[in-house]
């Protein structure tokens, strides 16, 4: 029985699609992740496979080369990037995706000189401009999560008066591509430059504390971006995972908009702004007072529930391992231990999840935020391990700080605190944290690992 090539095409498009679907379901918990992941990869590679098949495709070896490089490079960077260093890759990956979009966007509308086709004109004119605007917000994003100097924050008077200049800029060139599809070459590119310099308004004068949620939001971007160019190709594939992509995006930047008490308004047109906290540094780290690996080791000794808080720091020093078997040495002693996550904490969303799970830490024992506020009163000793923005009181108290108003998980409510951090030095929001100070408060200054191992020893030997 013979099978025409485009129903096995769409048949293959179908089945992909369904993979990516139950893939996407299973990323939304840790237990099930890898799984979702592993369907995902094999729904791309269905998909692939498929799309070789066409008709209209001109080079098959071409494609290989492609698929050979892309996949070294991808291999290198799954080998070589740190866990640290991740929130860069996934803004990177973002930019790329929008990148591919303008790419081949254009490259379809300089292979069809006469095109006339006002429903093509106006899907190659939307992954144009939001794939653009994926493009450099991506890299600048990027240059944000890599602390370069020359990306910090920058507002100046008029911004958004601009912001507003350059969108409205890029919609008439777009609808100028449609309307006179004889300089249609002309009008794609001038929007998609335009659109160029509008994501990186919108970007660069974000704070860095609000980095995870654009990163949500570009991400949701750059599946729109695929989205419209799957309508230029007329690929059906292409269109539903794009969509998928562009849904779950921006259904997590909601998530996120809420955990941070930001608005998705002010996320969409680069309006949200870094503030300063009216505590200076001296008055919040007054009463600051330090401790050591024993002293913490008979506090836990004696401590019925212990929380651990992981920010960021815990990724930078590589001490998830660590903890984990802290975490044994003390469920060994019959203390409950719990994590509580932060949904923003880390540099990207599920940031402490990942590294948890790397380290083989039980799922039921990771808390959500509101989770683990509402047995705060239960906790004996509340261990916050390289954590700073999402346990920062001023978030309640300072209405002018950065981060006022979002919800953060209230360690200073437990009956002991202890933070583990190199130094006083300020988060990602750049503001100080009174929690430092605070008289149940005790500071261990040092390397997050190497004061996580020494609480381990300090426990076994007592």
């Amino acid at each position: 029985m013979n099978i025409d090539r485009s129903v096995l095409i769409d048949l293959c498009y179908l089945v992909a699609a369904v993979l990516f679907i139950v893939g996407l379901k299973g990323l939304t918990r840790p237990r099930t992740a890898v799984r979702g992941n592993q369907l995902g990869a094999l729904a791309m590679l269905i998909a692939v496979v498929a799309t070789m098949l066409h008709q209209d495709v001109i080079s098959l070896s071409a494609i290989m080369v492609g698929i050979v490089i892309g996949s070294a490079v991808g291999i290198v960077l799954a080998a070589r990037i740190a866990m640290t260093a991740m929130p860069q890759l996934v803004a990177l990956f973002n930019g790329l995706g929008g990148a591919a979009s303008v790419l081949v966007a254009g490259g379809y509308l300089a292979g069809a000189p006469s095109l006339n086709n006002a429903s093509v004109l106006a899907a190659t004119a939307a992954s144009g401009l939001i794939g653009a605007v994926t493009l450099s917000g991506s890299l600048v994003a990027f240059g944000k999560l890599q602390e370069l100097d020359f990306v910090n924050d920058i507002s100046f008077s008029g911004q958004k008066a601009i912001n507003l200049g350059l969108a409205l800029t890029s919609v008439l060139l777009g609808y100028l591509l449609v309307a006179q599809p004889a300089n249609a070459q002309l009008w794609y590119w001038g929007m998609s430059f335009v659109a160029l310099a509008l994501g990186v308004l919108l970007v660069i004068s974000i704070g860095g504390a609000d980095m995870p949620v654009v990163i949500a939001l570009l991400n949701s971007y750059s599946g729109l971006a695929a989205s419209a160019t799957g309508f230029v190709l007329n690929n059906n594939l292409l269109i539903i995972a794009g969509s998928l992509v562009g849904a779950s995006g921006l259904i997590l930047t909601r998530i996120m908009c809420e955990a941070m008490n930001r608005s998705l308004w002010a996320v969409l047109f680069g309006t949200l702004q870094g503030g300063s906290s009216s505590m200076s540094d001296d008055e919040a780290y007054a009463n600051v007072r330090s401790t050591s690996a024993d002293e913490v080791a008979m506090m836990l000794e004696i401590a019925q529930r212990v929380l651990i808080v992981p920010g960021y720091g815990m990724a930078v020093a590589q001490a998830q391992h660590a903890v984990r078997d802290l975490t044994n040495l003390l469920l060994a002693r019959d203390v409950d231990v719990i994590f509580g996550i932060h949904p923003v904490a880390g540099r990207m969303p599920g940031h402490m999840n990942v590294l948890l799970a790397e380290a083989d830490i039980a799922y039921e024992r990771l808390l959500e935020m509101d989770d683990t506020n509402s047995m705060m009163d239960q906790v004996d000793v509340a261990i916050v391990l390289g954590a700073n923005d999402v346990v920062n009181p001023l978030a309640r108290t300072d209405p002018n700080s950065p981060i006022a108003g979002m919800p953060i998980i209230d360690v200073d409510k437990a009956r002991t605190v202890v933070v583990i951090k190199r130094s006083l030095s300020p988060g990602f929001a750049g503001i100080a944290n009174p929690l430092f100070g605070a008289d149940n408060t005790l500071m261990l200054f040092g390397d997050g690992k190497a004061a996580v191992v020494d609480i381990g020893k300090a426990l076994q030997e007592g």
